[in-house]
């Protein structure tokens, strides 16, 4: 049951937590200046010396902004908020707000199946809630737009990344030398989405 025609509030509040969140990602790298002078490092060296944080830092807030984009997509569907999407909503956030967690620990030990585990294990967190989100957008008509319906190709992207992170989680966790390399499966995301949006047009013409 939708509990408000204008979710705004809603997607006002989101998009404040993701930016706390995007913003804690950075707190790691400007506490490794002070140790770096602490140790009469040159400046360069907080780069240099420093290359797992930046790059995780990196990853990490792509993997945010490209959840916040899918998130945007979906909602533009969105005309009213009920109960199950709020919670799924509420989920969603507290997975993109415990990510700069695991990415620290990323940053700082070494990878083993503990870290690979916790952080692409958060990232699938969040992909299935945004996943959950769209399906509920989807079937239930007092939630989704009149004027904007949101399309089988929304489920489908959002869908397909989901089952190709748990692919991912399940192989880090299975052969831990592979470890973040598993995340490339994501590349596979295009070409299924391509094969599973071809063949829910043939299922449609049939």
């Amino acid at each position: 049951m939708a509990v408000s025609k204008e979710p705004h509030r809603l997607i006002l509040f989101t998009d404040a937590v993701v930016a706390i969140a995007v913003t804690l990602l950075v707190l790691p790298l400007v506490d490794i200046v002070p140790e770096v002078a602490k140790e009469h490092g040159e400046a360069i060296e907080v780069i240099t010396k420093h290359q797992p944080e930046v790059w995780t830092f990196l990853l990490s807030f792509v993997v945010i902004i490209r959840f916040w984009l899918a998130h945007h997509r979906a909602y533009q569907h969105v005309r009213a908020y009920s109960t199950p999407l709020i919670l799924c909503n509420a989920g969603w956030l507290l997975a993109i707000v415990v990510l700069p967690f695991p990415t620290e620990v990323v940053g700082v030990f070494q990878s083993d199946r503990f870290t690979t585990g916790f952080y692409i294990g958060t990232i699938f967190a969040v992909s299935a809630l945004q996943t959950a989100m769209t399906l509920i957008i989807r079937a239930d008509a007092a939630v989704a737009s009149e004027e904007n319906p949101p399309t089988p190709e929304l489920a489908i992207s959002s869908a397909t990344a989901t089952v190709l992170l748990a692919a991912a989680l399940v192989v880090a966790l299975a052969l831990p030398a592979i470890s973040y390399w598993a995340l490339f499966l994501l590349l596979l995301s295009a070409p299924v989405e391509q094969v599973l949006r071809r063949r829910q047009r043939v299922a449609a013409e049939a």
